[in-house]
């Protein structure tokens, strides 16, 4: 079993955390970390590693944003957003500003956030640059971590 998978990850490595990746940021409850950990210690290289999460997460988060765009029925019949979650998502990015992008990457509330940047229509270029820079930050510490830790 424990060859298989770890024949499935080797594979097949970059298709599947660019895919969980999108799919982590989206609504749906998924994380792509350990499988970032887990392709770094299978000898794939850290930095296509990181690029890879941070492309599939951050295109995800645009989709969320479209959706958000679009408006709250839209986001309501496809996603489900939880209203706690999107009132304090609103609450911190009315606080905070554009700045809460940079957040996107917390657990819980980063989905949240990017539904409410496109509910705002806040325009996409600001959009898309802070939150490629916090995706970007999360995974490469992950990265770092997992190739100090590792030695």
């Amino acid at each position: 079993m424990f060859e298989a998978l770890s024949s499935f990850i080797a594979d097949y490595g970059y298709l599947n955390l660019f895919v969980l990746s999108f799919l982590a940021s989206t609504i749906l409850p998924l994380g792509s970390e350990a499988l970032v950990v887990a392709l770094i210690y299978q000898g794939f290289n850290p930095f296509a590693v990181v690029l890879v999460a941070t492309s599939g997460n951050y295109l995800g988060s645009c989709t969320t944003y479209y959706l958000g765009l679009k408006g709250r029925l839209v986001l309501e019949k496809y996603l489900s957003p939880s209203p706690e979650k999107l009132e304090k998502s609103e609450r911190l990015f009315k606080k905070y500003g554009i700045y809460t992008l940079l957040f996107t990457w917390v657990p819980g509330i980063g989905d949240a956030i990017t539904m409410v940047a496109g509910i705002m229509q806040l325009p996409f270029r600001y959009f898309s640059i802070l939150v490629f820079l916090g995706k970007f930050g999360r995974y490469f510490a992950i990265a770092y971590l997992t190739v100090f830790f590792s030695k």
